[in-house]
């Protein structure tokens, strides 16, 4: 029997469930009345109470049961435990940086790196600092500045690489600021704030013969180097051969460090690492680690969540995962943009982000039109989602208010949790609110701290 093969247009999920978490539904009556109790802020929702969250991707994946019976066989030793040379080995034979340090996540990774390295009046260039790295830079009494491509800053423009830095913006920064007030370069992958928009190999290249040619130090944050591997290998020329392992590695041999939150591509539920080249730099970061984080063989993670990132971080970089990662953001996309829902394309690896400036033109970007948006969507789906526009970052550090560059909604996916038929359900509940977008109306802030205010802020709508 000779049969033609035939391509599926059915996404298939590469994992079968063996374990479920019941959701709790809830009526829109009550989801008003807990909406309202949360200050407006879905950030201060419990979690029982929401129907679908994408809130974030960080921390709130599956794990596999590869990583499951790496977390039984787990050493808890304080020093020298066998699980943290699991996870070192495997963060060197990914990055191939020298020295490994683990922290409890992410940002505890920025925190002791811009410690150590920036001061007031330095200038961090970024194609786009995200919410924590921006505020430990500027916590440093540094400037987080953003130089990503023009494209990255116009959400229906299509073009592969929308994350890339602006080179030309780059020169011109180092030759107006100077070397000495420049410590490092940082490159994000994918740009997160951008709309989870990937950063081509020739771009990443670039960026480190110009930092190179200053004598400054490039780095990393490799949140989501996995999913940027992807986009490398399926859109630029000369990498479709290469696996997602080969490819990241060329990526981090162009740089001098990196820091990483291992709640994305790391697939764990903590966990993160600042990993280097220089000693010298090295041994002031592990004394801080060692202040702030604990021995520098845990750094403040359990034996057995280094378990869980030492074989997430292979995990991650499996071509069926990431093409069905990658392909699930595409398919709810293709909804929206179907609907006449206007999102940031091409979609990204790990989210997709609705062009809420767009969507409800009406609302002026400091009545925060992507955060009522985001309330919409809770109230008339029990969907989570978050603000990625001026609440998040329009607040200056010298107190005063800005609109931001984009007002955008991110719907995030947390790895291996949700199906297909609860991204067929999200996509009615977006294109519900957008067919009732002219009943939304604008929000001011009741109370909010001076830093990272979108966590903790309270809100009210304008008119209540």
């Amino acid at each position: 029997m000779v049969l033609k093969p035939f391509k599926s247009k059915t996404i298939i999920e590469p994992f079968r469930i063996r374990s479920v978490e019941p959701i709790r539904f809830t009526t829109m009556q009550e989801r008003q009345k807990l909406l309202k109790e949360a200050g407006y802020n879905p950030f201060l929702l419990k979690a029982r109470d929401v129907l679908i969250d994408l809130l974030t991707d960080s921390g709130t994946g599956a794990l596999s049961s590869g990583q499951w019976s790496g977390m039984l066989e787990s050493d808890e030793s304080y020093a020298g435990s066998s699980s943290f040379y699991k996870f070192e080995t495997a963060v060197r034979e990914i990055t191939g940086f020298k020295n490994v340090i683990p922290t409890h996540q992410g940002r505890a990774a920025e925190n002791i790196l811009f410690t150590t390295v920036a001061g007031k009046g330095d200038v961090i260039p970024n194609n786009t600092h995200f919410d924590t790295t921006r505020a430990h830079v500027e916590h440093n009494g540094a400037e987080a500045r953003d130089l990503v491509i023009p494209e990255g800053r116009e959400p229906q423009t299509i073009h592969p690489f929308k994350g890339n830095m602006d080179i030309d913006a780059l020169e011109e920064t180092i030759e107006s600021v100077g070397t000495s007030k420049i410590p490092i370069i940082m490159l994000t992958i994918t740009n997160n704030s951008g709309g989870g928009q990937p950063v081509s190999m020739a771009n990443i290249k670039a960026v480190s013969e110009v930092a190179k040619k200053h004598g400054i130090p490039f780095f990393i944050d490799a949140c989501r180097f996995a999913e940027n591997s992807w986009f490398i290998k399926t859109r630029e020329k000369g990498y479709a051969d290469k696996t997602p392992m080969e490819i990241a590695q060329e990526i981090f041999s162009c740089a001098d460090g990196c820091t990483m939150s291992a709640k994305k591509d790391g697939m764990s539920n903590i966990g993160g690492f600042l990993a280097l080249n220089d000693d010298n730099l090295a041994q002031k970061c592990r004394s801080l680690t060692i202040l702030t984080e604990g021995f520098p063989t845990y750094g403040g993670m359990a034996g057995y969540d280094m378990e869980a990132v030492a074989k997430g971080l292979y995990e991650a970089l499996d071509e069926g995962y990431l093409r069905y990662r990658i392909r699930s953001a595409a398919y709810l996309g293709e909804k929206l943009v179907d609907a006449g829902i206007s999102i940031v394309q091409p979609t990204g690896g790990h989210a997709v982000y609705i062009d809420a400036k767009k969507t409800l033109p009406e609302i002026p970007p400091l009545e925060y039109p992507a955060w009522s948006l985001v309330n919409a969507l809770y109230l008339l789906g029990g969907v989570r989602a978050v603000e990625i526009g001026t609440v998040m970052f329009g607040l200056q550090p010298d107190g005063s208010e800005k609109a931001a560059s984009m007002e955008l909604v991110r719907l995030a996916f947390p790895r291996r949790v949700y199906t297909q038929s609860h991204v067929d359900y999200l996509a009615e509940v977006i294109i519900a609110a957008y067919e009732q977008r002219d009943k939304l109306t604008g929000y001011r802030i009741v109370e909010a701290p001076n830093v990272l205010r979108h966590f903790s802020a309270r809100l009210e709508p304008i008119g209540s």
